[in-house]
């Protein structure tokens, strides 16, 4: 057995001074072990030497700058990861794995999981249903995970050397989106947490990983995992609503977060993951707690949590359909639509959670200026300036543009009406998810059949984003 001690030490001799070569470590150990063996040593303690492994095989210090914005915007799933998808079918289905009764068999699958997705039930991974969940979620969960980590990144948030706990990692698509959107001289210590079947569709996509990305798959429960140290990353992607308590659980491991880390949560856009995701959101993070919601939905008022439904989402361009989804959709059955099996619309709800006091903006409303939104009724066919937070895409279904809108405060949904565009409004339409806004001169109407306020953006109204 190698003296692990004496490659430690000699590691931090030698990481000032040079790159560091097995094989010149292998001549200062004790019994002369092979240049293999120490390579291996230093490459399962690289992280915690902060070392990053060389393209010819030596190790220098990693980079400790934080994480550039990428520019993440993918237009299609990477070949690697979708050549890796179709080896796991043909391994146990066979070539034609899309047809016949390995086809029927997924897409029944795969309708039982959307089926059970959107009532809520329990949803069981045997080794078929991983095979589906894969074909129908790896591009879009891919895809989701770098656009919500831009929030964090923008504000040099994510460190290149990077410890992360994937909490019911699936079958993968956030850990890939998450591999892509790092740069390369990023230096990662990944878990994941998977006790399904999911797990061995997952240990084979890692597989397409580079070597700093150092991988470790855990096939327990969320319940059940006991962490070792901290994490400056854990991730729930599309997992709280599969949980029995999922606040609970959230509540685990913002014990195990780092001082500057996050909890970053994805879920599904729809209505019930949606809303759950927030509920969760809202009872981890409660008023004047040690929580604080980093975004999208800050709180723009001290001494404030809203009550609203909550349901809000992202929406960002559709990926191209990758072949494996087309060969199954080709197989649908005669009164199903066209794309029932193709999965590329990028929509999801996300939140993130530090232990810091740290906002994405830290934008405060002022009293003396603004109206605050738990107070509207007394606003109604009043004009008002407010300050609020975008939380939505355009979503009308008519001539008037529609946004959902929050301060934190907010009792009843709220949504700003867009009757009469002009250059002065203009940036309640241009501005992203989850930016601050500043309404003045907005008119504050009840709908009764939504239930919800609705703020007039006319000709007298001026939108301008905050920051």
């Amino acid at each position: 057995m190698i003296d692990r001690d004496a490659v430690r030490d000699n590691a931090k001799y030698l990481r000032n001074v040079r790159p560091i070569d097995p094989d010149e470590i292998a001549e200062y150990i004790e019994g002369a072990p092979h240049p293999a063996v120490v390579k291996q040593t230093l490459r399962e303690e690289a992280y915690d030497l902060g070392l990053f492994e060389q393209d010819d095989g030596t190790f220098v210090p990693a980079n400790d700058d934080p994480v550039p914005l990428p520019g993440w915007s993918p237009e299609a799933f990477p070949s690697d990861y979708s050549f890796a998808v179709e080896d796991l079918l043909i391994q146990r289905y066979g070539a034609n794995w899309h047809v016949g009764d390995s086809g029927d068999r997924l897409r029944e699958r795969i309708r039982q999981l959307k089926a059970d997705y959107f009532e809520g039930n329990p949803v069981e991974y045997d080794e078929d249903a991983a095979l589906g969940y894969a074909i129908y979620h790896l591009p879009d969960y891919y895809a989701t995970v770098g656009y919500v980590l831009d929030d964090l990144t923008e504000r040099g948030l994510l460190p290149r050397q990077l410890r992360v706990l994937d909490v019911g990692a699936g079958t993968g698509g956030p850990a890939l989106g998450l591999h892509d959107y790092l740069p390369d001289d990023a230096l990662v210590d990944y878990h994941a947490l998977e006790p399904s079947a999911s797990a061995d569709v997952l240990e084979r996509m890692l597989s397409e990983t580079r070597r700093n990305f150092r991988t470790s798959i855990h096939r327990e429960t969320a319940e059940a995992f006991d962490p070792d140290g901290e994490y400056d990353i854990v991730l729930f992607g599309n997992v709280l609503n599969e949980l029995d308590d999922p606040a609970e659980v959230v509540q685990k491991y913002l014990d195990v977060v780092a001082d500057d880390g996050a909890i970053v949560a994805i879920e599904p856009a729809d209505r019930n993951t949606s809303i759950g995701l927030r509920e969760v959101e809202r009872e981890v993070a409660p008023v004047n707690g040690d929580v604080t919601i980093y975004s999208p939905t800050l709180r723009l008022w001290d001494g404030y949590a809203p009550s609203d439904r909550g349901w809000s989402f992202d929406v960002q361009p559709d990926f191209d359909v990758p072949a494996f989804q087309s060969r199954l959709d080709d197989g649908r059955d005669a009164g199903e639509d066209e794309g029932t099996f193709v999965n590329v619309d990028v929509q999801y709800s996300y939140s993130i959670l530090r232990t810091d006091g740290e906002r994405r903006f830290g934008i405060r409303a002022n009293p003396e200026r603004f109206a605050k939104m738990a107070e509207m009724e007394r606003h109604v066919t009043n004009r008002i300036d407010l300050l609020a937070v975008k939380l939505s895409h355009d979503l009308s279904e008519s001539r008037n543009q529609l946004f959902k809108i929050g301060d934190g405060s907010e009792e009843t949904d709220h949504y700003a009406v867009r009757t009469k565009p002009t250059i002065l409004n203009a940036d309640l339409e241009e501005a992203d998810y989850g930016d601050i806004l500043v309404f003045e001169n907005v008119l504050v109407l009840w709908n009764d059949d939504e239930e919800a306020y609705n703020l007039v953006v006319d000709d007298e109204t001026i939108v301008d984003r905050a920051v």
